[in-house]
């Protein structure tokens, strides 16, 4: 609306315009006369003729434009309104903050070290007004050098004052630069609700209830305007109202304050980052609070946290699939020997592998096993999680790569090992599954040089919910069938031999489930891989199991996939941690020694710390409880009976150790070596015997030595979830040496003031050369940072979702895991507590399988009252006719 005068030719300078007729729906006390002072070009400043009243610039000054009213028929009657309200009011009334005939301090409110003067006019409104000490408050004609300088003062003002502050109007030019001439900042009060037009009713029968809400809008009309020098960058004070119709905020419930309400950078990465750890929105808040030392000292409230943590959703939503996809190719774009690949279908993400240079190292090193098993529940698609397991050095599960899987189809397991072999080259020497009919079929059409293991710890958990009644009862049995299983060292004639004798003595002939156990006991019986090369490293998928626990323990069914890759990277970056602490510890720290074999001082220097301790107790054993006999071989080769006693020095076996004094070699019948990858104490007895200083190289396998990885492996430019930019190392740092500081100086308040007053100081001068917030910690700016940039060593690579996503988060994947939330009992456990119930057993007779009722002592007792009893008729043997029919 263009502005106009009260007439056609517009109210003269120092005009009076009469507004007793003016309804004011706002104040009861009408407003008898209102002179306008022209500042500007149709624009006007409020000054009261009424004698009593004294408006002045620091208490109820006004600007007003007064505008045309478009829709009154007329030109006559002008509308009022006030440049610092939200909402406009409507035609014909007069919108001031407060313009009375009659003003009278009533109270001094004293909230700590804010405090405010309340007035009260005679129609019962109160206002109050900040008491700030004058250097702080704001003057007509107080001219900044730029909008951020201005916009400190005043907000710096509010922070003295008690109130919160926001942004309004911002007015421009009509030419066609459409330069700002104009800027206000509001009380964060000002305005009013607004009711949102929405429908009760949906449709005749169903009825909604309306949400109840509050606002905290209570119209309040402080406010300040700023404006423009023309031509220059500068601002100067135009206009200023003080007072506000409201309490103020007191110092002990500042924290509530808008201002500091509003989380910064440091809050919003610490909610992020404890959501890597399955640490939601609010208990982030309770940790924060207590590591800041109390609820006030922390920016934002618990909603406020929550609020984040939803903007975080709303910010990936349906770009997920895309983000993931992005980051990764970003990956395998700037890091090095990144592997990944991927599938779509219809534009609909199905397959996801992923391997990164560090998990194809460990491959090359320590792929001779290999273990893999689907996992469920680790994001909201219900993606299969399929994380493939191997043993380092230190005999810690170690990660060779990961996959996303739509279902659990053979052709899917088959598309998932071909991409793990075109990502590490070679196949393993030993491949542990479960039970899984699709990955067994696919693990023998891909992995064919590979022996094909089944997880012998499943089977046998089995075993309780396979045996019912009297034979579930015996331990016996249990035990018996346990020990032959797990018999690492017989041989499988023998183990046959004693399943026979044992399925007999228990009469287990027709235990349907035992029979077909045994039909495929070649592969998960571990007797049967006694010559396969480290069989015995892992006899289970129990390593794949600890290694998807792990990953739970970051990752949660509610993640979306961008947030499951980063609760992933940081499981990873966890178990790489200990990797490098096991690392640490074998070339920094060394076990003493149990005996003076040379041997076992060469052993302590090679093999890692873990490894050396089983190296050094069969070492310890060759000394104490093998005793060694000697003979001569054809070839010239010794050749050693080597008797193994137990603590009552009873002989418990005896192996033959075969001896080349030339070039060191050996061999054992135990084929300890070929079953863990080092020598047994048969062999160290041997090497006692003829005095052999050091283990041969060809007996320490690459896998057991300290340094089998490249020390680049552990830099920290490899870990996913450390923040290795420029800019976040020096942040850290130097919160680092601040904290440091007021450490060392803990206990000396004096000194401690002096660091505060030194670190105030320097605050200073940073808001002074930079006033106002930087965009870079906005939330969107920050959101987009930790979730829409991929981190790679020392650089950020931007991902750009944008208009040209096509992919999309898969739906309805279905998968052969428990599908609800109720933890689904399996046959073991139910078998195992149905017998656990103790039966009812009848009162009468003490048996159990009916009741007093239906005892049959009592039937017969009743019937032979009656005389309707007739005895049963004794046979030959003794027996009832009764009982010899049945």
């Amino acid at each position: 609306m263009s502005p106009v005068s009260a007439g056609p030719a517009g109210p003269a300078k120092d005009s009076v315009i009469d507004t007793s007729n003016l309804p004011d729906i706002n104040h009861p006390q009408p407003v008898d006369q209102l002179s306008f002072r022209e500042i500007d070009s149709g624009e006007y400043e409020i000054v009261s003729t009424h004698e009593n009243v004294n408006i002045n610039t620091s208490m109820s000054m006004s600007t007003i434009e007064a505008t045309q009213a478009s829709d009154t028929g007329g030109g006559d009657t002008p509308t009022i309104h006030m440049m610092h309200e939200t909402v406009i009011q409507p035609i014909s009334s007069v919108a001031v903050n407060e313009v009375v005939s009659d003003m009278r301090l009533i109270d001094v409110e004293d909230r700590g070290c804010i405090s405010s003067k309340v007035f009260a006019s005679p129609n019962g409104t109160m206002l109050w007004k900040p008491d700030v000490p004058t250097e702080f408050k704001p003057f007509i004609g107080a001219v900044f050098d730029s909008w951020s300088d201005a916009l400190k003062m005043y907000n710096d003002y509010a922070d003295k004052a008690g109130f919160s502050t926001r942004l309004g109007t911002t007015k421009k030019n009509r030419k066609p630069t459409k330069d700002v001439t104009h800027k206000y900042v509001l009380c964060n009060r000002a305005g009013t609700a607004t009711l949102k037009n929405s429908s009760f009713y949906t449709s005749p029968s169903v009825v909604h209830k309306r949400r109840r809400t509050k606002s905290n809008l209570t119209n309040c009309g402080a406010c300040i305007r700023f404006k423009v020098i023309k031509g220059t960058p500068k601002f100067s004070v135009q206009g200023f109202v003080e007072t506000h119709n409201h309490r103020l905020i007191d110092k002990d419930n500042m924290d509530f304050s808008r201002k500091r309400r509003k989380m910064g950078f440091d809050e919003q990465q610490f909610v992020h980052q404890l959501s890597l750890y399955k640490i939601g929105a609010t208990r982030a808040h309770k940790i924060r609070c207590s590591i800041k030392g109390g609820v006030d000292k922390v920016r934002g409230t618990a909603v406020d946290f929550k609020n984040y943590a939803r903007d975080i959703r709303v910010f990936i939503t349906s770009r997920d699939a895309q983000l993931v996809v992005d980051t990764l190719s970003s990956r395998m774009a700037n890091l090095n020997n990144f592997f990944f690949h991927h599938e779509v279908v219809n534009n609909e993400l199905r397959f996801l592998f992923w391997a990164d240079g560090i998990s194809r190292c460990n491959y090359e090193v320590f792929g001779d096993v290999l273990a893999f098993d689907a996992t469920y529940k680790t994001n909201q698609y219900g993606m299969i999680f399929v994380p493939f397991t191997g043993i380092d050095h230190h005999k810690r599960c170690v990660t060779f790569g990961a996959a996303l899987l739509y279902d659990e189809k053979t052709e899917t397991y088959k598309l998932l090992l071909d991409t793990f072999l075109k990502a590490h080259k070679k196949q393993p020497v030993l491949v542990y599954t479960d039970q899984d009919g699709a990955m067994k079929s696919a693990v023998e059409a891909v992995f064919t040089e590979s022996v094909h293991h089944l997880c012998a710890w499943h089977i046998m958990d089995k075993l309780p919910a396979k045996l019912q009644g009297e034979v579930l009862d015996s331990t016996a049995i249990r035990a018996g069938i346990k020990k032959l299983v797990w018999d690492k060292m017989i041989l499988p004639s023998v183990f046959e031999e004693k399943w026979q004798a044992l399925i007999d003595t228990h009469k287990l002939r027709d235990v349907v489930w035992l029979n077909t156990m045994y039909g495929i006991r070649k592969r998960w019986v571990p007797c049967y891989f006694r010559e396969v090369p480290l069989s015995n490293l892992m006899s289970t998928t129990s390593r794949c199991e600890s290694t998807n626990a792990a990953f739970k323990l970051n990752s949660s069914a509610s993640n979306t996939l961008v947030q499951f890759l980063l609760c992933f990277d940081t499981a990873i970056d966890w178990q790489r941690y200990h990797q490098r602490e096991e690392e640490f510890a074998s070339d920094t720290a060394a076990y003493s020694l149990l005996t003076e074999a040379p041997f076992e001082r060469h052993a302590s220097l090679v093999y890692t710390n873990k490894i050396f301790l089983e190296v050094q107790k069969e070492i310890d054993r060759s000394q104490k409880r093998c005793l060694t006999h000697t003979s001569t071989d054809t070839d010239g080769n010794m050749k050693y009976t080597v008797s193994q006693f137990n603590k009552k020095r009873k002989i418990v076996a005896n192996f033959e150790v075969k001896f080349d004094p030339i070039d060191k070699s050996s061999s054992c019948t135990c084929l300890c070596f070929t079953r863990v990858g080092y020598l047994c104490r048969h062999i160290f007895a041997v090497y006692s015997f003829n005095e052999v200083d050091e283990i041969p190289d060809r007996y320490v396998l690459k896998r057991w030595r300290r340094g089998a990885l490249p020390k680049s492996v552990y830099s920290v430019d490899h870990r996913y979830s450390a923040d290795n930019d420029e800019e976040s190392k020096l942040r850290s740092e130097i919160i680092d040496i601040v904290t440091q500081c007021a450490d060392r100086l803990r206990s000396r308040p004096d000194k401690l003031t002096a660091l505060r007053d030194d670190l105030l100081a320097m605050q200073g001068r940073i808001l002074k050369d930079v006033p106002v917030e930087p965009a870079c910690n906005n939330k969107d700016s920050v959101i987009n940072y930790f979730y829409g940039s991929v981190q790679s060593g020392s650089d950020t690579v931007i991902v750009a979702p944008g208009s040209d996503t096509v992919l999309v988060a898969p739906e309805a994947v279905k998968h052969k895991g428990r599908h609800s939330d109720a933890r689904i009992v399996g046959e073991r456990e139910k078998a195992i507590e149905q017998h656990k119930k103790v039966q009812r057993k009848c009162t009468t007779c003490g048996r159990p399988g009916h009741n007093a009722r239906s005892c049959a002592k009592v039937t017969a007792a009743t019937a032979l009252a009656s005389g309707r009893y007739v005895p049963p008729s004794v046979g030959p043997v003794g027996e009832s006719s009764t009982n010899r029919d049945s």
